[in-house]
């Protein structure tokens, strides 16, 4: 695999944790000298773990959380157990959790059940000591009990949450005859550090009247993206298609390109579809983030659900158009067929980590890609096993140059591990502790 170099940014910028973009790059210059984000000289590791419900691995029993120093977090003979000593976040089901650039503060909006859309803070203190914030906003009457959201990277002080209402189908005037099928987005801005609603919008976000008149239809959004020039915000999609002529959806159908819905920021206003031709997937992820500006300004995207040709990383250039000339399979790159990635996180300098799984096996796999050279690699040094599974990942710390990742097998033990960008070195951290049908999510 193609080593990539890491060095000092000519131009001077300094650039606080994962909001990797420069002033004096381009599209294309791939030959820029670049910085890594900072390292923090001390910080709370976060550990995130889901209970289960009916089924071993669902998650949907709630979430526990844990913290620890970065210090302990990096060492092996340190025991984490959230599930005896971890403190439960507010949510039903799986918590949708975020934290601050320096770990200091966990963000959450409690995803369905009677506070479903509450928007609530804690403060992290260690251990199980997690101050609540006394302040709730509850987004539900717009973005529903079941809103998907992220933080946008601009120093922890934006939210932005989505949603699609289930779509219906409508007739022409003859009332039999199809003609479409719509559900009414909303696309919401939060403030973070004011405890407030900055915005938001709802409205219908049609497609081409030929792709409608066949059926397919934007099902949900999710992971939305702030461009590098901060007028744009970029939502991934997740397809569907109605049969036409029967009404119910088709499990099984030709997939447009990959498709994201861009809008202006901050108004959040006159929503495009953009189309990939390179890649098939959908492109909202699942309980993470699946899409980050690079050191060039460019925006990569991870696709999911392309069961015939596997996830591609896509790219929008900074016109925030789809740039069909750049093509990275991670089938390809990984010699496999299905990859399926889960969740991932861009590093810095062009390198980014996923986990992933692939046709035939329900097994979980970390991935070194570098988005430069289009090429991925399996991470070796990690325990794995045929029951881990990454389904509900969510959480990665990047700290300087390293990422750190919680690594366990639905119901058994596992650990923290942490992985230097740069040399690859991948370092055992400390032992995650778990209970039957349980799994860790994330670290934040």
């Amino acid at each position: 695999m193609k080593k990539s170099t890491f060095k000092l940014l000519a131009c001077g910028l300094v650039l606080t944790t994962f909001a990797l973009t420069t002033s004096c790059s381009s599209d294309d210059n791939k030959n820029e000298e670049q910085v890594l984000p900072p390292v923090a000289e001390s910080r709370w590791i976060t550990v995130a773990g889901a209970l289960m419900q009916t089924t071993p691995g669902d998650g949907n029993g709630g979430t526990r959380v844990y913290s620890v120093t970065k210090e302990d977090a990096k060492n092996p003979n340190i025991s984490i157990n959230v599930y005896d000593n971890g403190e439960p976040v507010q949510s039903t089901r799986t918590a949708r959790l975020q934290s601050s650039v320096d770990g200091s503060t966990l963000f959450n909006i409690t995803y369905t059940g009677a506070n479903g859309g509450e928007f609530m803070t804690y403060k992290v203190n260690g251990g199980k000591n997690f101050a609540q914030s006394g302040t709730t906003v509850n987004i539900s009457q717009y973005a529903g009990t079941s809103p998907r959201w992220v933080k946008l990277f601009d120093g922890d002080k934006t939210g932005v949450a989505v949603n699609v209402t289930a779509p219906v189908i409508v007739t022409e005037a003859d009332g039999t005859t199809y003609k479409h099928t719509r559900g009414s987005a909303t696309v919401l801005s939060l403030d973070l550090q004011k405890f407030l609603i900055s915005d938001y919008r709802q409205y219908e976000i049609p497609l081409s009247p030929a792709e409608e008149a066949l059926g397919h239809h934007i099902f949900r959004l999710d992971a939305p993206t702030l461009n590098k020039a901060g007028n744009k915000l970029i939502i991934g999609t997740w397809m569907r298609k109605t049969n036409p002529a029967t009404g119910a959806n088709e499990s099984d159908f030709e997939r447009l390109g990959s498709k994201s819905v861009v809008v202006d920021y901050p108004s959040l206003q006159n929503p495009k579809v953009i189309t990939s031709t390179v890649g098939f997937g959908d492109t909202s992820g699942y309980r993470s983030f699946n899409s980050f500006v690079a050191n060039d300004g460019n925006i990569y995207q991870a696709t999911q659900r392309d069961s015939k040709k596997g996830s591609y990383i896509l790219k929008i250039g900074q016109n925030n158009e789809y740039d069909n000339s750049y093509v990275f399979s991670l089938d390809a790159a990984l010699g496999v067929k299905g990859s399926y990635i889960d969740a991932w996180r861009y590093v810095g300098n062009g390198i980014a980590y996923a986990v992933y799984t692939y046709e035939g096996t329900n097994q979980g796999y970390v991935a070194r890609l570098d988005l430069n050279a289009k090429t991925a690699k399996l991470v070796d040094g990690i325990a794995y096993d045929a029951d881990l599974d990454f389904g509900q990942y969510q959480g990665f710390v990047v700290d300087g140059n390293e990422i750190y990742i919680a690594v366990t097998p639905v119901g058994k033990d596992g650990n923290i591990y942490i992985i230097d960008a740069v040399t690859g070195t991948v370092t055992k951290g400390a032992k995650l502790v778990n209970k039957a049908g349980n799994h860790y999510i994330g670290v934040f």
